[in-house]
């Protein structure tokens, strides 16, 4: 495991590369390739370990009793994901954790992170100040999505994400992490009406679309 690269993500920041690589035994590291559409957790699981993508990206989904699906969010490369569940044991999963591309996952037992080691480390203590960090991220990015999800029409919906993302971004051309289908469950809408809509505002002239490029050409209002 490239102790390098760990030292980069938001989970280890502040801790040197040396000292991630004292940390990997005691926290029983053990990698896991996944294949895309693979289920890692499925929903009703219980877990007791923390993933980190190491390559490829993890979409955050759940799926109703009809057959409904919503993207809850997407994991990509070097984020955390089944932190609140692994620190909640015996809690099964609400939602399913899918291989949105071939990935390779880090999972980290969490018993291991929140309990310092037998030789009682110092790095514990950053560890345990990233993860609660992480887990206050994933609460608003959960917030934001509540949000954007409070329009009751496709276009609302709409307006309220590509606004933040432009704002976020700083500018008016950006890309999304997703695709139109991830977008539509997302946004928990139907994709053809979704693609309608995307239609509608190009032939307006408030925003150009390619794929999952979009520049805002006007103010959306």
């Amino acid at each position: 495991m490239d102790a390098l690269f760990l030292s980069n993500t938001s989970l280890f920041r502040g801790i040197t590369p040396e000292e991630v690589t004292s940390m990997l035994g005691c926290l029983l590291a053990e990698e896991k390739c996944y294949q895309k559409d693979e289920v890692i957790y499925r929903a009703g699981d219980t877990v007791p370990k923390i993933g980190i993508v190491i390559t490829g990206s993890v979409s955050i989904e759940h799926d109703d009793l009809w057959g409904n699906k919503s993207v809850l969010d997407k994991i990509g490369h070097g984020q955390v994901f089944a932190e609140t569940y692994a620190c909640a044991p015996g809690e099964p999963l609400m939602v399913s954790a899918v291989a949105a591309e071939s990935t390779v996952v880090l999972f980290l037992n969490v018993a291991k992170t929140l309990q310092p080691c037998s030789s009682a480390c110092g790095h514990h203590g950053k560890l345990i100040r990233n993860l609660l960090t992480i887990s206050a991220q994933k609460n608003l990015t959960l917030s934001r999505r509540i949000f954007h999800t409070s329009a009751k029409s496709i276009r609302g919906r709409l307006l309220s994400y590509l606004s933040f993302q432009a704002t976020r971004e700083g500018r008016r051309e950006f890309d999304i992490p997703f695709n139109r289908q991830q977008l539509a469950d997302y946004l928990s809408v139907d994709r053809s009406a979704l693609s309608n809509e995307l239609s509608k505002m190009q032939r307006e002239g408030l925003i150009t679309v390619h794929r999952n490029h979009f520049c805002i050409k006007s103010d959306l209002e």
